[in-house]
């Protein structure tokens, strides 16, 4: 799938982003690029600094990886697990924030579950990230507790309609 974004600035020229299925080879840079996300700073930094995107994981889920065509730079990824349906990994790499690279990864995802015949994803969200699920028409549905030492906060439950 190839999508157009703008970047930042107005007037600034347009760019071609690729989604494509992403292979074992990926595992380092998925990793890093969710250990290093800006989202995670503070108190949520706990959340990932062990988390590790491994070949397995990758060949057993349906992760997707956004890119530039020409480089293979990753913008970002998501996977989907199917079976009960969920979004479980969402990340846009730190400078590719802003130039809708979630919107184009939550669009890939929509056609993905529609294929699956999914009628729906649930989502359990990172705080901060809740309004940005909203955004794209994702309605909370409840707050999933705490569970330490795994994860110290309540996050946010939703669910993404696919149409």
């Amino acid at each position: 799938m190839k999508s157009s974004i703008t970047r930042r600035g107005g007037g600034a020229p347009r760019e071609s982003v690729r989604i494509r299925r992403a292979t074992a080879r990926d595992a380092k840079r998925l990793t890093r690029l969710v250990r290093t996300s800006r989202a995670y700073e503070g108190h949520y930094a706990a959340m990932v600094a062990g988390y590790r995107v491994g070949p397995d994981y990758i060949e057993t889920h349906r992760v997707f990886a956004a890119v530039e065509p020409d480089t293979d730079r990753l913008l970002g990824f998501y996977s989907l697990v199917l079976a009960p349906p969920e979004l479980d990994l969402m990340f846009v790499a730190d400078a590719a924030q802003g130039l809708g690279i979630g919107r184009l990864l939550v669009g890939h995802l929509r056609g993905e579950a529609e294929r699956a015949g999914l009628t729906a994803v649930r989502i359990v969200s990172h705080p901060p990230a809740e309004g940005f699920y909203r955004s794209v028409g994702a309605h909370r549905t409840g707050t999933l507790a705490a569970d330490p030492p795994a994860v110290m906060w309540d996050r946010p439950e939703l669910l993404l309609p696919i149409d």
